[in-house]
């Protein structure tokens, strides 16, 4: 049996005359960690969507856990899209939202055992205690904590993130990464995530994949989510390097004097 989770075989994507992929193959081993780095435009929402099954590629061919992207269990599977659709002036309480992630609809009335699941997962994001909070009273950085939780709530082996830090300071993109990192340990999950975090990427990543509608390169996260490489693809690199070294805890504020593994000096 293959240790490959994730196999994406020469896929393609054409919207009419514009080419938003273009020959993209790669394959991740079970319970990796991957950065999806690339700039705007660079394919890289169109290419989770393709991996989900949500869209069909032009060319090529995509597997999942074995089979196509369409069998995989929905039970198994974490979600974060990049655009949300809720209405934050909708009268609602965060942990309803919560809830929604082990439903297929809104919860009116929320059992017990719903609510002891969707509070674990809210504390395992540090929000259980908004639980009760309206979402129109939560800042952006807590919303996405909370979907966060919605999507951990059913402990899914495949967690797919599209940019989940938006709204976050330096300091909060840390911590997203540490929560996910434990629990990746915790439930031996694969995580896939779009970033524009390249020192997260670094640090907390096992793999970085760069995306610029070709793939770039692919590889541990150390090698590929480079200075050198990031300057030629943006113009610039990521968050400093103390914002995500494991030996300053996510309370703790970054130096402005901290340095990459490299020697080089990182611009926030």
């Amino acid at each position: 049996m293959s240790d490959m989770v994730l196999e994406v075989r020469d896929i393609s994507m054409r919207f009419g005359l514009v080419r938003a992929l273009e020959g993209v193959s790669f394959s991740v081993p079970r319970g990796a960690f991957v950065a999806i780095i690339g700039p705007n435009g660079a394919g890289k929402s169109t290419l989770l969507q393709i991996i989900l099954g949500l869209q069909a590629p032009t060319e090529g061919a995509v597997t999942l856990f074995g089979g196509p992207p369409a069998k995989f269990p929905a039970r198994s599977l974490g979600y974060i899209p990049q655009l949300k659709t809720i209405d934050r002036s909708f009268p609602a309480k965060a942990i309803e939202l919560v809830v929604t992630g082990l439903r297929r609809g809104w919860p009116w009335y929320i059992r017990k055992d719903e609510r002891e699941a969707a509070l674990a997962a809210m504390a395992q994001t540090g929000v259980d205690a908004l639980a009760d909070r309206q979402i129109a009273a939560l800042s952006g950085g807590e919303l996405q904590r909370v979907y966060l939780a919605r999507s951990l709530v059913r402990k899914p082996t495949l967690v797919v993130l599209d940019e989940p830090t938006a709204g976050m300071d330096a300091m909060g993109e840390a911590d997203m990464y540490h929560l996910l990192a434990r629990y990746q340990e915790d439930v031996d999950a694969t995580i896939l995530m779009i970033t524009h975090d390249w020192e997260g990427a670094r640090f907390h990543a096992s793999h970085a994949l760069l995306l610029d509608r070709q793939l770039i390169d692919f590889g541990p996260s150390d090698e590929i989510a480079r200075n050198e490489r990031l300057m030629r693809m943006f113009g610039f690199t990521g968050h400093i390097e103390s914002t995500h070294n494991s030996t300053n805890s996510a309370d703790s504020p970054a130096s402005p004097d901290a340095a990459t593994p490299n020697g080089d000096h990182d611009v926030s």
